[in-house]
């Protein structure tokens, strides 16, 4: 395991990331920026495919950057009620059909790891690298009474906006920009939209994981050292089963890490992209 210090600066000092964006056959949308190899960036529960922007500048200099807005979540309809996590990676299965992107690297970030994984197990050669930030692993008893939890309480009474932020971010500098950012996602996103993803989020930890040992690909996985849900000890324990499984911490740094430490997630992201391919 190898721990990143932290000494840059958090998210830019913009605050009002727009991307535009298309629609696939199906009703995905998504941005695209760059050209050369396909990588993929799904966003987690609550986000939108803005949720990325600095590696979506940073990334698109050397790679065709696709970044994709969830179902329910920006401007991609929402999947019916009671779809459990396998019926996310379908879809991303179709969205990659859509855009006719034969062999990808994917990265996902919490939700959006856990549907990179299962892609990553269900799609064989197709995902040529995943990137697993901040993403769950079999979750302890108290971690999953607590998130089902939060699920059933969704319907009842809405999405609550203060929560995640509280558990996600720090009261550290890096983490005032990366932070209002996310509330104003937070105060965007589809409230049935939500329930639903947050649902197969809450029950997803153990749908794949048993399935790392049979992804041959380079397998990143990313956290913050005081993630306190997405943990640097889950993220140790699906490394040493994946075959080409490598971990990074970010020292300092909680949940959403690829906003409150971009420069050095967007390092780390270019590291696992170069790797494997001096392998003939």
């Amino acid at each position: 395991m190898l721990t990143v210090g932290s000494t840059t600066p958090g998210a830019s000092a913009k605050t009002n990331w727009v991307f535009a964006r298309n629609k696939t056959a199906g009703g995905t949308a998504y941005h695209e920026a760059g050209n050369g190899e396909p990588l993929v960036l799904i966003h987690g529960v609550g986000m939108r495919l803005e949720a990325w922007a600095p590696q979506i500048l940073a990334l698109s200099a050397s790679h065709r950057v696709i970044a994709v807005d969830m179902p329910g979540h920006g401007e991609t309809a929402r999947l019916p009620v009671g779809s459990r996590l396998e019926e996310f990676v379908a879809w991303f299965g179709q969205f990659l059909d859509e855009m006719a992107v034969e062999t990808a690297n994917v990265a996902g970030h919490s939700m959006g790891a856990l549907v990179s994984g299962g892609a990553a197990a269900t799609f064989g050669s197709r995902i040529k690298r995943v990137a697993y930030l901040n993403g769950v692993y079999r979750r302890d008893p108290a971690a999953k009474a607590a998130v089902l939890a939060r699920a059933a309480a969704i319907p009842l009474t809405g999405v609550d906006k203060e929560g995640p932020l509280l558990r996600w971010f720090g009261d550290d500098p890096d983490s005032v920009v990366a932070r209002d950012l996310t509330r104003n996602w937070l105060n965007l996103v589809d409230p049935q939209g939500y329930a639903v993803a947050y649902s197969a989020f809450a029950e997803g930890d153990e749908t794949y994981a048993d399935h790392w040992k049979d992804v041959a690909g380079p397998a990143l996985f990313l956290t913050g050292s005081d993630d306190p849900n997405s943990t640097p000890l889950m993220a140790t324990q699906m490394a040493a089963l994946a075959p080409n499984g490598w971990v990074r911490i970010v020292e300092g740094h909680r949940h959403m890490v690829n906003l409150t430490a971009p420069d050095i997630v967007n390092a780390l992201l270019a590291e696992w992209l170069c790797e494997g391919e001096d392998v003939k």
